[in-house]
């Protein structure tokens, strides 16, 4: 069990310090990182054997993938976020002998919402990387150490920009087989925002030990005295917070659902579980060492995406430039936070309205703040999810051509 990493990264623009800078080749970034040129129909078709087929029911909106589920844990753990699927997948990995370590975050010993990368090598050791943790983390910094340590079999447990970098490395790894578990992300801050966040939320925010966003439209809180608190999403300050508080990487993120994983474990389609979706033959694979530890359903939906996207974006093309957000009036906000959860967009919509809502925050950002790189930055599969909703490439936005990808040592 290993969770030491380089104590610097050279400084990057549009970074999210995923770790490879910090590795022994940072000029790898180059080819690597998800935000200067990326070539995700490429990777699809080098992880999943095809790119997405935009005429497949949600695999625009999702990327490739064989089957997706409803589920959850027969006996969750203790401590888990939701039941405890990625952990217990994490556990069974190392418990069959597949691999000979999990690449995961854990937490910082002086600060519980700080993430760490660490190499775990022993099933029981995966307790640790149990919850949610906020902030960058050079999870792919131990790599390098994890290779050197005489690991072949890897599993690695990440978020989009993560992902996309560890599979555009892939081949030059030299891993003799690397499992990836992905976990959805549309936002992330610094530790020290975070807890700005939280202090608005508790008069006291060291007691929260335990937040996460819920698809019923509400925010869960556990506290460490036993105390639970649900916050409906329009009772949350976000209109609050900085301009800044979201870097623009995070908000031209064009990969929500993480879809150059083997698996994804996440809750938006869940409604109250969790949402798997299987992309692979890895993916079915990794399933199946929960067999009958796993209860699956298939996934559901119910609402109409349209009319919360259209106004999502309107508040973001506000932000955008600089206006004050229109605020729903109090006395309203309890009535829309009850009927939101019954009428809104639920299960698979749900999935559909917050990648489209991604889709759109990438477009308006970047033509306000990068409009050069756009261009690069915004891969094909990212217009026909704005389209209807009246955002149209301009000739000089047009996809860039990817560069071909280098070719295995």
């Amino acid at each position: 069990m290993s969770n030491e990493t380089p104590p610097s990264a050279p400084f990057r623009s549009l970074c999210t310090d995923c770790g490879v800078s910090r590795s022994s080749d940072p000029k790898r970034c180059g080819r690597a990182c998800q935000f200067i040129a990326p070539d995700y129909s490429g990777l699809e078709q080098q992880v999943h054997g095809r790119k997405r087929d935009a005429g497949r029911v949600d695999e625009l909106h999702f990327g490739p993938f064989r089957r997706m589920w409803r589920a959850s844990l027969k006996t969750p753990l203790a401590g888990a976020q939701w039941t405890g699927i990625t952990t217990r997948l994490g556990e069974r990995l190392l418990e069959s002998g597949k691999v000979d370590a999990v690449l995961a975050m854990s937490g910082d010993p002086d600060d519980r919402w700080r993430p760490v990368p660490m190499l775990v090598t022993r099933a029981e050791d995966m307790r640790q990387c149990r919850g949610m943790r906020m902030g960058y983390a050079p999870l792919l910094s131990l790599l390098e150490p994890a290779a050197a340590q005489g690991i072949r079999r890897l599993a690695v447990i990440g978020i989009p920009c993560q992902v996309y970098a560890l599979r555009a490395l892939e081949r030059e790894l030299g891993f003799e087989k690397i499992y990836v578990i992905g976990t959805p992300c549309s936002d992330n801050t610094t530790t020290e925002n975070f807890h700005a966040f939280l202090a608005r939320l508790e008069d006291d925010p060291a007691r929260i030990t335990y937040l996460e966003f819920r698809a019923d439209y509400h925010v869960e809180l556990r506290y460490d005295d036993g105390r639970t608190r649900t916050i409906p999403f329009l009772q949350l300050p976000l209109s609050d917070l900085p301009p800044d508080f979201f870097p623009l990487t995070c908000r031209t993120c064009v990969d929500y659902t993480n879809a150059l994983s083997d698996i994804t474990v996440g809750y938006m389609g869940g409604q109250g579980q969790q949402w798997l979706i299987v992309r692979n033959e890895h993916g079915e694979e990794i399933l199946e060492l929960l067999k009958d530890e796993v209860s699956l359903e298939a996934p559901q939906t119910a609402g109409k995406r349209q009319g919360p996207v259209r106004g999502f974006m309107q508040n973001t093309l506000r932000a955008a430039g600089g206006l004050p957000l229109r605020k729903m009036p109090n006395w309203l906000r309890p009535i829309v936070g009850w009927l939101m959860p019954r009428i809104g967009p639920r299960g698979l919509e749900f999935a559909r309205a917050r990648v489209e809502m991604k889709a759109i925050e990438t477009v308006i950002h970047l033509r306000r703040e990068q409009p050069a790189r756009l261009r690069s930055m915004a891969p094909p599969h990212v217009w026909p999810l704005v389209e209807p909703y009246g955002l149209h490439p301009q000739d000089h936005e047009q996809p860039a051509a990817p560069k071909p990808a280098p070719s295995k040592p």
